[in-house]
């Protein structure tokens, strides 16, 4: 089966993700049916667990979106254990040098470019005509978390590991790396400067950079800029967002008698 995600970037196009904190199967099918091109578990900031991402995967499985999942951390176990699950691609949070991001990519790719173990239980489960270990580190993309000074400082280093696909911003800890408030949607000039450094690092080698959004309209500017991979929010998010707008249209419409 292609990653079809992966297809989309090298075309240079942009990919819209859905992100997954709500760790139960009817929200992640609702959600695959929303538009997205991809739908990211996170296991590192939601309540998800490992038995929560394969029931999300679950439902996901008939929607034409690609699951994605962010690990924890930068472990083998569990990189491996979401790939063979049925993850198309890990984002690893805080990855800050070269040596950190060959350690991610040896632990997503089988032998003899990395040291992936053998057993994709629910990946190659499906008795395709081509098996899935023949194909794997050609599908798989593996995206480290730029978060921090020393990861910016290293770019150019981590994108030149061979394996490595793009990579992922997280503006909330990007902030509080460089003594800053965590927040989505930045506007300092200072932040700004670092997209642009980390937009041009990837373009220069063909992959793709990759940004947390809290709203739609930033997401589009981002997109503008030359972000590939944008994500808006996440389910939990956007359910508050949506249940409190209808709460307030009501109230406003109805008058007095509702008013809180």
């Amino acid at each position: 089966m292609p990653n079809m995600l992966k297809r989309r970037l090298a075309a240079g196009k942009a990919c819209v993700n859905g992100w997954l904190a709500i760790p139960d199967g009817f929200a992640a099918e609702t959600m695959a049916q929303c538009g997205w091109d991809s739908v990211t578990v996170d296991m590192q900031h939601g309540v998800q667990d490992y038995m929560s991402m394969v029931r999300c995967f679950q439902a996901m499985d008939r929607h034409p979106v690609t699951p994605l999942v962010r690990v924890p951390w930068n472990e083998p176990g569990i990189c491996g254990k979401v790939l063979d699950g049925g993850a198309w691609g890990v984002i690893c949070p805080m990855v800050n040098n070269a040596a950190e991001a060959k350690a991610l990519v040896s632990y997503c790719l089988y032998p003899p470019k990395g040291k992936r173990s053998n057993g994709p239980i629910r990946a190659g489960a499906y008795g395709e005509a081509t098996p899935y270990q023949a194909t794997a580190n050609d599908e798989v993309l593996v995206i480290p978390m730029i978060e921090t000074q020393e990861a910016i400082d290293n770019i150019d280093a981590i994108l030149d590991v061979p394996g490595i696909n793009g990579i992922y911003i997280g503006p909330s800890d990007l902030g509080l790396s460089l003594g800053l408030a965590p927040r989505l949607d930045r506007e300092e000039p200072q932040i700004l400067g670092i997209y642009e450094k980390l937009l041009a690092a990837t373009a220069k080698r063909g992959q793709f950079a990759g940004l947390h959004n809290g709203t739609p309209a930033y997401a589009a500017r981002m997109i503008g800029m030359g972000f590939r991979l944008i994500t808006i929010a996440n389910d939990a998010g956007l359910l508050s967002q949506a249940a409190k707008a209808a709460v307030k249209a009501t109230r406003d419409a109805a008058g007095a008698v509702a008013a809180a």
